[in-house]
């Protein structure tokens, strides 16, 4: 006969928790928390909840298992939507993780930004996996020269200057995404480097039932604008090459026909109109219309250059003055004294 284990209250408790907060929250986040202090995550906590702002953290076990049970009594009910939104959110339980709610009103690129502000500096440690690169600058290190084996052991080159050890060139000692090695540790203590800086990092979004990457939030409209400008721009290439007219091809093909217009209207001598009369006259004499753009030029490198000739001259207006009340008063003083003297 097997006994069935009772479920731990702190599980259900968690459980009814997270299923409170996916029922009325419709965004959320799951920061990565490798390397961040428990202090610096209540400290967080505290100054979210102040904008109803929730974090849950918890074993990625659990996690899983309520999410699952969730789809399945959606499933069970024929709300296949949110079964498929409940399963979305499964993509995002990966690692040393935790959610973070945000009410409707807030910004999610805001909360993001808030999050991951707080950052704080830590050496390296061995055998960590370094967060990026690590260059030691070239300089005096403070070291006696009987240290110069360590920095031989590196790969690093030295040279003794005024009884201390000096690297000579900038060495990178750390490569992102490898494992620290002992010595590396070690030297970097040893120059007093501590590297890397380590906070909260937010890896994926949940919004409205959609899972997308952080990185997402980076992009700007200035970015969808180029990038759909490049699109536009191979649809048009790809139209005039098939001759197959569409909207974003029809402005060129436009154009060109306007340009053979143009090549057949410059072989003809009797007919003309007033934008063909514009090019012969700019392909009869193209200087005139450089002299016609040049004088816009001229005339703001004038104002400029004027502009300094006044400037210097309130200058010289300003020493002269300077050279009248006390020079002349100096002289006339030693005139008045000397007068005195005299008398």
């Amino acid at each position: 006969m097997v006994r069935s284990t009772p479920i731990p209250q702190r599980k259900l408790d968690y459980a009814e928790r997270l299923n409170y907060y996916l029922d009325n929250f419709s965004k959320a986040i799951t920061i990565n928390v490798n390397n961040v202090g428990s202090k610096g995550l209540a400290t967080q906590r505290h100054t979210l909840r102040q904008r109803n702002i929730h974090i849950l953290m918890g074993k990625n076990t659990i996690i899983r298992k309520v999410l699952n049970m969730r789809a399945d009594k959606f499933e069970n009910e024929g709300n296949m939507a949110k079964a498929e939104q409940t399963r979305n959110i499964l993509e995002m339980v990966c690692g040393n993780i935790g959610f973070v709610f945000i009410p409707p009103k807030e910004d999610v690129s805001k909360v993001r930004d808030d999050i991951t502000s707080e950052r704080v500096q830590t050496a390296a440690k061995a055998g960590i996996l370094a967060p990026e690169d690590v260059i030691v600058p070239a300089g005096p290190t403070g070291q006696d020269p009987s240290q110069t084996s360590f920095f031989q052991a590196l790969d690093i080159p030295t040279k003794i200057n005024r009884g201390q050890v000096e690297i000579v060139s900038n060495v990178k000692l750390i490569t992102k995404d490898e494992k620290v090695s002992r010595s590396a540790a070690e030297l970097l203590v040893m120059l007093n480097i501590k590297p890397f800086y380590y906070g909260i990092k937010v890896a994926y979004v949940y919004s409205n039932g959609e899972v997308f990457p952080a990185d997402v939030l980076d992009i700007s409209p200035a970015d969808v604008a180029c990038a759909f400008s490049a699109a536009v721009r191979d649809v048009a290439a790809l139209c005039m090459s098939l001759n197959y007219p569409t909207a974003a091809s029809v402005p060129h093909s436009i154009m060109d026909a306007y340009k053979n217009l143009l090549a057949v209207g410059l072989g003809c001598d009797k007919y003309s109109w007033e934008n063909l009369t514009k090019v012969k006259a700019i392909l009869a004499d193209p200087s005139a219309f450089a002299a016609a753009a040049a004088p816009a030029q001229g005339a703001d490198d004038g104002a400029a250059a004027a502009a300094v000739e006044e400037e210097e001259e309130e200058e010289e207006e300003s020493s002269a003055a300077a050279g009248g009340m006390f020079g002349g008063s100096s002289s006339s003083d030693d005139d008045d004294d000397s007068d005195e003297d005299s008398s």
